[in-house]
């Protein structure tokens, strides 16, 4: 069972140029895993939060496209806080982890990676929920 240490922090390839910087990204390369769904989260208000779940199976890999915000990883028994605020840093989440991002600058946007195409039973979204299913 996955623990907030198995999250990790990776520093993806930054291509620099005087005309602006590229960051690729590959499936199984510069992302731990098959990459099956992409979505973003923008528009959020300064300061709010979003997220709050974990999943079964999914693995999730969180980059600040804009802006900044940190993420709550908790596992049950341990929590860390990671701050997300430069678009070339990127953090992998694995299943079982529930996550919350949390004190996003105004103009965020958060990139998201996941292994998994959309699937509600996935999902975790009650912390109770979440507790029983890792048994601690």
């Amino acid at each position: 069972m996955s623990t907030t240490y198995d999250c990790s922090i990776y520093e993806l390839p930054k291509i620099k140029n005087r005309a602006g910087n590229i960051t690729p990204v590959h499936n199984n390369l510069e992302i731990p895993f098959a990459i099956k769904r992409v979505f973003y989260l923008y528009d959020i208000p300064g300061g709010e939060s979003r997220g709050a779940h974990a999943h079964k199976e999914c693995h999730q890999f969180l980059i600040s496209a804009s802006g900044s915000f940190e993420v709550l990883l908790d596992d049950g028994k341990t929590k860390r806080i990671i701050q997300l605020n430069r678009p070339y840093i990127g953090l992998h989440i694995p299943p079982g982890i529930w996550a919350s991002e949390i004190n996003f600058s105004s103009g965020s946007i958060c990139l998201v990676f996941a292994s998994h195409t959309y699937n509600e039973d996935d999902y975790i979204r009650e912390y109770d929920d979440f507790l029983t299913y890792k048994k601690w």
